[in-house]
């Protein structure tokens, strides 16, 4: 049997987003336990050039949701980056899951060969899709949620690898 499209992508990425959300619970629970304003967390970045917490959950959340919509011939919904509380991060997230589980697999099936064109950076790229989604879409998601976890377990959040599988079906 064949790995399809819609398997390598809506799965995984619904998969990784909930343990984004689980993160981000626990870390909204660390932030009440210890008297923490959550503003402190939400704010916080492993470097001064690195994006803060709530901009590594929106892209996170952009690069599946524009990804997946891209491969659908769909266009993805738009989202002000706002988010200023782990609630507005959750909303976001639920949001994000919501419209991909809404994409049916017929229409990501088969969108091996399609071609994606996109702007990085300022700068234009263009990807055959299953490159697209394994090379770009889903190397980006991973890069997100991890550095994700690494600002929440650098500020003292108790979690570990199983945190960041998730559960493992």
């Amino acid at each position: 049997m064949t790995l399809s499209m819609y398997q390598a992508s809506v799965p995984v990425i619904v998969h990784n987003l909930k343990n984004l959300s689980a993160i981000l619970q626990k870390a909204e629970e660390f932030a009440a336990s210890k008297k923490i304003d959550q503003s402190v967390l939400v704010n916080a970045r492993l470097a001064p050039d690195m994006f803060p917490l709530s901009r590594q959950v929106q892209i996170a959340c952009d690069v599946t949701r524009r990804g997946v919509g891209r491969l659908a011939g769909v266009e993805a919904p738009s989202y002000e980056d706002t988010e200023k509380t782990f609630a507005e991060l959750q909303t976001r997230i639920a949001n994000n899951i919501k419209f991909i589980e809404g994409l049916k697999p017929e229409q990501i099936d088969g969108s091996e060969g399609k071609v994606v064109n996109l702007k990085v950076g300022g700068n234009d790229m263009t990807f055959a899709g299953q490159p697209y989604l394994l090379n770009f879409v889903l190397p980006n998601l991973f890069f997100h949620v991890s550095v994700a976890y690494g600002i929440l377990r650098h500020n003292g959040v108790d979690l570990g690898k199983k945190d960041y599988l998730g559960p493992i079906q």
